[in-house]
Parts: structure tokens; C-alpha cells; sequence
């Protein structure tokens, strides 16, 4: 399939949400069309590349079919479970360092830098930690909260975004699909239904060591951005190397807190972005948070959720290895992908509803806090 990888653009890629209609098998499927859009110009150019959604409504290897089932009873048993778990963390070494992201070296650099200084004035020790959330994710014993977590998560991150779109030819390039996507689906949104309103006050949700808050922060540089996670360890390693990058007219700033419950002012933000948090969450949790962000909200202000797809046509064709893999990593995959979040926003009272795939593998779904 192309991509916009291979256009090898310096600018960012636009999204269009038009339906294709393209034909197989004798089923209309339904796709996105993904465009090229120039740095210098806002003329967008003909279409690069299509992302194509499955036949299903969400991988066969989750919820109750017998293929998913037959996946938790092979996760279920702790030895096998224990080498599942090793075999998903060498993937992502794996992906990672074959694709030039220095995995081993980003970890030991903050591993053995000043960041353990940055807990105390970041930690709020009064949290109560959610049950879920000391669950083990991504083969860490202590989910997210440890500092090997925390230290690997941006090289974990860089080889996500290398697998959604494996033909770039750079990370440099793979981010600006990814990322490039994400932001101008939220971009767009805010300035077809919020009028005129002014971005001032952006909030990231399970913000983790930072990554998506700088892109945020970059993407809408007049704006304050604040960073918001559970993990005192990823706040830590976020302020350290923020500190350590060029100064910002406006410095990010990082809260330790739960985003079902931030304890934030009501109608205080102009958008509040979600990014890969929710398939590590039960439907419980994903309900809070998307309560909370439209109380969050100023009128017309816009949500923003981008994680992975239910219709994703390569996550429903994933093989059995990869898919019983990922799954042993992360513990509330299946109740993500059975949870209605369209549904769930509309029931909070978002409008103007929207989801569109903004890279082979994942979904941007966006939402407006009405007037």
C-alpha cells in the first residue's frame, strides 16, 4: 500500500475523511484518503496514499470469540505468560534498534543521568492510585511505575511510530504521518466547529514522558500546554528533558494526577488530547476521563483522542504471534476495543462527533463541547 513515505515530503500530511467506496471482493469498503500537503502552500495536492479499513468491526482475537478466548487461556498460564512477556519487550527492542533507534543508549543516558532529582518537586505523594493502574503493562512488573519504564518510553514510542508506518525512510519521516495526522485532525476540528475561539490552554492527558505534549506544544506554540500523568517516573524524565531543550515562550508545565479526577478548574482548557492512553484502560476509566475532559472543557472548546483502531486493517490481520503478544502486555486491550468511545462521548454531551484513521493503525476520534 502507499504512503505518504514514499512522496518523501517535508511537510505534513492532511486528512481527509471522504470514503472511497473502493470495491472488493464485492464489498464497498470504506478507506481514508490521506494528501500531501506542502509546507509552503495550503493547496492540497492529489491523493498519496489510502488507509483502508477491515471487514470487521474489531479484531477477531478480541472480545468473546473463540479465538480471543483461546488467547487468554494461553496468557492465563504464568509460564507462559512469563515468556510471552519477554518475547513482546525483545519485539520492541527488536523493531526498534533495526530501524536505528538506539534503544539501549537512550535508556542507560537517562538511567544514569540527574532525573531521580526531578521526583520531588514533580510527586504528589497523596495519590491513590487507581487498581488498574498497577497492573503490569508493556512487560514492566510495575506497569508504569518504575523508572526502567519511564527511561525506555521514548524509544518505545519512536518504534510504535516506525511500525505504523514501516515503508518511511526515516523516523523523521514516519513521525511526520503520524503525528503530522494527529495534529492537524485536531487543528482542523477546532477551527471548523469552534469558530474563532482562540487555542490558550491545551491539556495532555496520560501525557507520559512528554512526547505528545512538546508535539502539541510546537504544533500551537502561542498556547499553554500542560502535561498531565499517574507515573511520577514519567513526569520525572518529561521536566528533565524539557529543562534540558531550547526554552519555550511557554514552558510546559507537568502535573502528577489522576485524569479521571484531575481536581483542575472546570472550563479551563481549550483542548484536551488523550494520546495512546485508552487501550491501557478499562471501560470504567476510559468513561472518567472522557467525563472529565468535558469538564475541562471551555464551550467549543475540542477533545482529541488518537490510539489504536478497532477497524484498522492491518491490526485486524495481525498474525497469531503478534496479536497474542500484544495482548499479554496489555491487560484491558479487549474492553477498549468492545467500548463505544463515540458512544461514550456522545453520552458525556460532546457533539460534532468524528473519527477518521490518521495512519494505517490508528484512529484520531474528536469531539466539541457545546456552546
Amino acid at each position: 500500500m502507499a504512503s505518504c513515505a514514499y512522496a518523501k515530503l517535508n511537510g505534513l500530511c492532511v486528512v481527509s475523511s471522504d470514503g472511497c467506496g473502493r470495491m472488493r471482493n464485492g464489498v464497498k469498503r470504506k478507506c481514508v484518503i490521506v494528501r500531501a500537503l506542502s509546507s509552503s502552500s495550503t493547496e492540497v495536492s492529489p491523493a498519496t496514499a489510502s488507509y483502508e479499513e477491515g471487514q470487521l468491526e474489531r479484531p477477531k482475537w478480541t472480545g468473546e470469540t473463540p479465538l480471543s478466548r483461546l488467547v487468554g487461556a494461553l496468557i492465563s498460564f504464568k509460564p507462559l505468560y512469563s515468556v510471552l512477556k519477554l518475547g513482546a519487550r525483545q519485539v520492541l527492542i527488536s523493531t526498534a534498534e533495526k530501524t536505528n533507534i538506539p534503544w539501549r543508549e537512550m535508556t542507560r543516558e537517562i538511567l544514569e543521568s540527574e532525573v531521580y532529582n526531578e521526583m520531588d518537586n514533580i510527586q504528589d505523594s497523596s495519590i491513590v492510585y487507581p487498581d488498574y493502574y498497577l497492573n503490569p503493562f508493556h512487560a514492566y512488573d510495575e506497569g508504569n511505575l518504575s523508572w526502567l519504564a519511564a527511561a525506555e518510553a521514548e524509544a518505545a514510542t519512536m518504534s510504535m511510530v516506525r511500525r505504523a508506518i514501516p515503508d518511511a525512510s526515516s523516523l523523521d519521516e514516519a513521525n511526520e504521518i503520524v503525528r503530522g495526522n494527529w495534529l492537524n485532525a485536531i487543528e482542523q476540528h477546532h477551527q471548523r466547529f469552534s469558530g474563532n475561539t482562540m487555542i490558550r490552554n491545551i491539556l495532555d492527558i496520560g501525557c507520559s514522558v512528554g512526547v505528545s505534549s512538546r508535539y502539541l506544544a510546537n504544533k500551537f506554540p502561542s498556547a499553554k500546554v500542560t502535561g498531565l500523568d499517574l507515573s511520577p517516573y514519567f513526569l520525572a524524565v518529561a521536566q528533565f528533558k524539557e529543562k534540558k531543550s531550547t526554552p519555550r515562550k511557554n514552558p510546559i508545565s507537568w502535573v502528577h494526577a489522576n485524569g479521571e479526577d484531575t481536581g483542575l478548574p472546570s472550563q479551563s482548557f481549550d483542548i484536551v488530547s488523550i494520546a495512546y492512553v485508552l487501550h491501557e484502560c478499562p471501560t470504567r476509566a476510559i468513561v472518567n476521563l472522557v467525563k472529565e475532559a468535558f469538564r475541562l472543557l471551555r464551550p467549543g472548546g475540542t477533545f482529541a483522542v488518537t490510539d489504536n483502531s478497532p477497524k484498522s486493517k492491518i491490526l485486524q490481520e495481525l498474525s497469531p504471534v503478534l496479536f497474542t503478544l500484544m495482548k499479554s502486555t496489555e491487560p484491558f486491550l479487549d474492553e477498549y476495543y468492545l467500548t463505544d468511545l463515540e458512544g461514550k462521548m456522545r453520552e458525556a454531551g460532546f457533539v460534532n462527533i468524528q473519527t477518521i484513521l490518521t495512519d494505517p493503525r490508528h484512529r484520531t476520534v474528536t469531539g466539541t463541547v457545546p456552546y
